[in-house]
């Protein structure tokens, strides 16, 4: 009898794990489609992050090795942002309208589409985090970047 209820704890347990949240055992940033994530993040009230790349691209391959296998930045994104994947190649229309000239290019825009701004090139995961941190507080309105830094390393 003992090991029967053993089995089915276990069985309950792993039914749990499986069936969790994603941000509670994130594997990885939840990428949408642009159309998609627009409409997503209009309906949800949360800003937008923007990744531009390309197949060919070596410094988007380091992002996406490093940058985006970094636990704490998946769990930010995938809480607080939603996160659209690019492909320049793929979606030359998209890429021009935001005037995509180098890559990986970052852009964060508010709920509504509005543009805040972007990053070219690539960005480490730690220095990613408190860029997404700025913008999801929207400290951006009253502070530079630099007096936000301070408030956070303080």
């Amino acid at each position: 009898m003992k090991k029967i209820v053993i089995a089915v704890g276990s069985l309950i347990l792993c039914l749990l794990v499986i069936t969790a949240p994603n941000s509670a055992f994130s594997e990885g940033i939840n990428w949408q489609s642009y159309d998609k994530g627009l409409a997503m993040a209009k309906a949800q009230n949360k800003k937008i992050f923007l990744y531009f790349h390309a197949d060919w691209c070596h410094y988007c391959k380091k992002m996406k090795k490093t940058t985006f296998k970094n636990p704490n930045l998946i769990n930010y994104l995938n809480k607080h942002f939603i996160s659209i994947m690019v492909n320049v190649d793929k979606e030359k229309k998209v890429a021009k309208f935001y005037r995509v000239r180098g890559l990986p290019t970052l852009w964060f825009l508010k709920d509504d589409n509005t543009k805040l701004s972007r990053i070219p090139g690539f960005v480490e995961a730690g220095a990613l985090i408190n860029i997404l941190k700025y913008i999801n507080t929207e400290s951006y309105i009253k502070m530079s970047f630099k007096d936000f830094l301070k408030t956070i390393w303080n």
